[in-house]
């Protein structure tokens, strides 16, 4: 595919997008073997759908080769489909999301408090969130072995998003550092950066004002929290079930993924730099 012309933005700073949350490069975080991932090669965000007309063109200008969009058909009838991107490939690969689907999130928006106590008082939020980063990483290796396979061939500079930007997103940006050699604090610390209040996925429920009740109360709000947020446990059971179903992050990517070494090396002269 053919690049826009023009040399891409490289944000020095965190960019504040208006329509668009969670949206970072990951240029800079550090690898073993003493390189650092290139900026503007390898962004992460929140969807799209809200990009305004400012945000489309400062995405625009980023030279973007491919957006891989995580969501599935129920986000993007939520949430709409993605700004569309001058000379962009857009990817939609929809990877199970951590709340369970669109059901669940009916529940959610719109069950009572009984109903949300049911489903996630009593650590069954978070218990749910660590069940679902464990399932990603083993039922979704085909996926992520296509997007390590892509960016070795050609498809960076990258936007890895999902609707929050958090999970789906988050856990593809961690397999895709792995793969490049960062060291797992600094994958830890990009993670979660998402937990940050400006960076959060905006939450609603329906509620009629004039009801006497609060949609948003303090503890539904309290209850919800776990799936809105980014923490260290959750990514700590991804790597943890690397380790316990292939014995390593090498492995992992080889006999995993299918990243071959040749591959993986490509991977790494594309998105590194001294």
């Amino acid at each position: 595919m053919t690049q826009q012309s023009q040399s891409p933005q490289v944000p020095q700073a965190e960019t504040q997008l208006v329509g668009v949350r969670n949206f970072r490069d990951l240029g800079g975080l550090p690898a073993a073997d003493g390189r650092r991932v290139r900026p503007g090669v390898l962004f992460r965000s929140g969807h799209l759908a809200h990009a305004t007309e400012a945000d489309a063109a400062f995405l625009d200008g980023l030279g973007l080769h491919t957006v891989f969009d995580f969501r599935n058909a129920a986000d993007i009838k939520l949430e709409g489909p993605d700004v569309t991107l001058s000379g962009v490939r857009n990817v939609n690969l929809p990877l199970s999301d951590p709340a369970d689907g669109a059901g669940f999130w009916t529940m959610v928006r719109e069950g009572d408090l009984d109903t949300l106590r049911k489903l996630l008082a009593e650590g069954r939020a978070e218990k749910r969130m660590i069940g679902s980063y464990r399932g990603i990483i083993t039922t979704r290796i085909v996926e992520h072995g296509r997007i390590l396979s892509d960016m070795a061939e050609d498809s960076s500079p990258v936007l890895m998003h999902c609707s929050a930007g958090k999970d789906r997103a988050g856990l593809s940006i961690a397999v895709t550092l792995l793969a490049l050699g960062v060291e797992r604090e600094a994958i830890e610390a990009d993670y979660l950066a998402s937990a940050a209040a400006h960076r959060r996925y905006k939450i609603w429920r329906k509620g009629d004002p004039g009801d006497g009740s609060d949609p948003m109360s303090p503890e539904v709000m309290a209850l919800l929290l776990p799936l809105f947020d980014a923490r260290a446990e959750y990514l700590a059971a991804a790597f943890a079930t690397i380790e316990e179903t292939w014995g390593g992050t090498d492995r992992y990517l080889a006999e995993g993924l299918g990243l071959t070494s040749e591959r993986r090396e490509r991977l790494r002269e594309r998105l590194l730099t001294a």
